[in-house]
């Protein structure tokens, strides 16, 4: 109600720019979420993965490549030092990504930073097809800090772009399809790092350029569709772009409401401007928003998934699996990742945001500390190995349906326009620290504590469960006004907007106030 000083009630004045008509999902849509996924999403997946399969015969390249420069073969501790960077340098490249979202958003757009963003694949990818030729082992380091670069912009612009786009009744389902390309993206790395494929002595340099291909078809249709509608209103101030590319999205002419809510987005957060991530940290309107997506993105690394994966062949190998076999029982985990991110898509907007986020932290939580009790058993019972199989099986599966979808979702959800690009700045940084953080620290956690590692990953679950049930509301269907004004009241204080948009002679309408109590 106007003027009425209730919070939380999601209304914006009396019921403007709520909505109730459910959108469709158009050609337009789907084909610019497919290709922008694709293009840098699914990247994302295949360079955490492809190093992993060949590691074998490129670290017999960069021994090969000193003997034939120094005479002699390298030690084993220098050998080792080369490998951690060539895996480390991803997510540090990533962490570097993620601090030039805002800028580049700011200044590009987000399709136009996607667009640019293929120089940081194109590049490298070709780096890493002729470092075999060019016998140098640190082309390919250099190649893995850029497209980590690439990564780290795509893992929060395509998200952003994406949520923009999308009417809020469709906006959970597509914002889950870029953690579903970077599922896939994992699965391809892992079917052609099989041995008779693409992971033998000839094949890892092919294996690692193919990085490029799906630059290249983001580079020649991406062009064809358009840019975000709320950056070209909001933050262009090009109302006819915006509306021509909204109809475009929606599929038909009437796209007055959604233009309206916009515009009454714009005005309340006129006085605010463009958010730097120092204002984003100082804003106390957004504390809980920033305060809830710093704890999911660590929630997130922290809970232990690239660990998961790290172990998982060790696994394999003591619960009797071949060694030949492993890697297709790998490629089998990947898939079902795919199986459980794909049932993601399709549940995100009946279960809800939260639902997922506590259902995905639990089943990790319960999986790792049975993992943990398998894995101390494992050499005593002779059943317990098949057991350690299905926690990490069952560990995937939680990730898969809230921790690894989610957070992205909810991170475009909770910030507007003026703030969305520093939140996914800051969201970014912390996703990609946790990332290089368990990459480092895990090694050592594993020779010191052995199966009791997972006790850690136990926890971390266990509180960000708590800090989700506790703290953060549900936020599907929600405009991004709404769901500012569902925060008013935890941040304590007063969000301003007008009741209806600015009147077509430029004045703006009536104003109304929601206090927090």
């Amino acid at each position: 109600q106007a003027g009425s000083g209730q919070a939380g009630s999601g209304q914006a004045g009396s019921g403007w720019g709520k909505g109730t008509e459910r959108h469709k999902l158009t050609v337009v849509l789907m084909l610019a979420t497919l290709i922008s996924a694709f293009g840098s999403s699914f990247q994302y997946g295949y360079n955490v993965a492809v190093i992993n399969s060949p590691s074998l015969f490129i670290q017999q390249f960069y021994n090969t490549t000193y003997v034939e420069r120094y005479g002699g073969p390298m030690e084993d501790s220098f050998l080792t030092l080369l490998w951690s960077l060539s895996v480390s340098m991803f997510p540090l490249g990533g962490l570097f990504g993620s601090l030039m979202v805002a800028p580049l958003v700011n200044k590009l757009g987000r399709k136009g930073t996607l667009l640019f963003n293929n120089i940081f694949s194109v590049v490298p990818a070709v780096m890493m097809g002729v470092s075999e030729i060019a016998k140098s082992y640190e082309i390919i380091i250099v190649a893995r800090i850029i497209v980590g670069i690439c990564a780290g912009l795509s893992s929060n612009v395509v998200p952003m772009y994406l949520g923009e786009l999308s009417p809020k009744n469709l906006r959970g389902a597509i914002g889950v399809v870029p953690q579903l390309f970077i599922t896939i993206g994992i699965l391809s790395a892992q079917v052609l790092g099989i041995r008779s494929i693409l992971g033998n002595n000839t094949g890892w340099p092919l294996m690692l350029g193919l990085t490029g291909i799906p630059a290249l078809v983001e580079l020649l249709l991406l062009p064809f569709f358009p840019e975000s509608p709320r950056y070209m209103l909001i933050q262009r101030g090009d109302d006819k772009t915006a509306r021509r590319a909204l109809q475009r999205l929606r599929g038909w002419e009437d796209v007055d409401r959604e233009m309206d809510e916009m515009r009454l987005e714009h005005q309340s957060e006129q006085a605010e401007g463009r958010l730097s991530v120092l204002n984003l940290l100082s804003l106390r309107s957004l504390r809980w928003q920033l305060i809830s997506i710093v704890a999911m993105n660590m929630g997130q690394q922290l809970s232990g998934i690239n660990a998961i994966y790290y172990y998982a062949d060790s696994i394999y190998s003591s619960a009797g699996v071949p060694e030949s076999d492993i890697q297709y029982v790998t490629v089998g985990t990947g898939a079902v990742n795919v199986f459980m991110t794909i049932t993601a898509v399709f549940i995100v907007e009946a279960a809800g945001r939260r639902l997922l986020l506590l259902i995905g932290f639990g089943i990790c939580c319960v999986s790792c500390a049975l993992l943990t009790v398998a894995l101390t058993f494992q050499e005593s019972t002779e059943w317990m190995p098949y057991v350690s199989i299905a926690c990490v099986i069952l560990y995937v599966v939680g990730h898969a349906v809230g921790p690894s979808t989610i957070p992205y979702v909810v991170t475009t959800e909770m910030f507007r326009q003026s703030s969305r690009p520093a939140a996914f700045m800051v969201a970014g940084s912390i996703h990609w620290l946790s990332n290089f953080t368990v990459g480092l620290v895990f090694p050592f956690m594993e020779s010191g504590l052995g199966s009791n590692s997972f006790i850690i990953f136990c926890f971390i679950c266990l509180a960000t469960l708590f800090y989700i049930w506790l703290i953060v509301p549900e936020t599907k269907n929600k405009t991004f006004l709404e769901i500012s004004q569902m925060f008013a009241d935890r941040n304590q204080v007063e969000i301003h907007a007008p009741l209806k948009p600015e009147t077509g002679d430029g004045r703006e309408g009536d104003a109304f106030k929601v206090t927090a109590f």
